[in-house]
């Protein structure tokens, strides 16, 4: 059972491989940066998503698009033109049982910046829009989308008690998401899930629900 995970070096998507070599599956992960897993079921590609050479990569049963930048110059081509190339590439897969994305709650709500929320945005459309598509052929296909989650690319927040103590009042909850707990959700909508699909689930601690309520 073959895995191919985009964005594997860090974070949430580090921590889904993880989740499915435990699992059992085989991974291949592709990212620009070196990755840190040491498995012999792990294969990592050191590859931008907007390449368009893919010929030498198997074709998965589950496709998780994780790759993502903050970088608002490179936000529309990375996070949503290039998750769509490459998507189109290998939703050609015969054996496809499952295609998750990862979005962001700022799809939702326009927070953050622009063109990373409008990006992350496109791709909850895009998702809705295969999930219409492979629909003939049993394959499910759906999305998460985080809230605050505990990585590196929010460090400068976590190592800050002021910026962290602020975000986290922001929660119903008083806390972000670890990455393992994304992990485990990518796992079951991809790896358990048949009957759930178009459908993008939040992950936010309760932070867009959250209001003071004034009579």
């Amino acid at each position: 059972m073959t895995v191919l995970i985009t964005g594997s070096a860090n974070g949430i998507g580090k921590a889904t491989a993880e989740r499915f070599l435990a699992g059992g599956y085989t991974v291949h992960g592709i990212d620009i940066e070196e990755s840190a897993i040491a498995h012999p079921n792990y294969h990592h590609i050191l590859r931008d998503i907007r390449s368009d050479i893919w010929d030498d990569v198997p074709m998965p049963e589950i496709l998780i698009n994780n790759a993502g930048t903050l970088k608002e110059s490179d936000a529309i081509g990375v996070n949503l033109e290039g998750t769509m190339r490459l998507t189109e590439y290998f939703k050609q897969s015969p054996i496809l049982r499952s295609v998750l994305f990862i979005a962001s709650a700022s799809a939702r709500n326009g927070a953050e910046f622009p063109y990373y929320a409008a990006s992350k945005a496109g791709v909850v459309c895009y998702m809705k829009n295969l999930a219409l598509e492979l629909s003939k052929r049993g394959t499910t296909v759906n999305s998460i989308s985080p809230g605050g989650v505990i990585t590196d690319a929010n460090r400068h927040i976590l190592e800050s008690d002021e910026l962290y103590s602020a975000v986290k009042a922001e929660t119903l909850l008083g806390k972000w998401a670890e990455p393992e707990e994304i992990a485990e959700l990518a796992y079951y909508l991809t790896a358990v899930n048949r009957s759930i699909t178009g459908e993008d689930i939040l992950v936010d601690n309760g932070e867009m629900l959250k209001s003071n309520f004034i009579w």
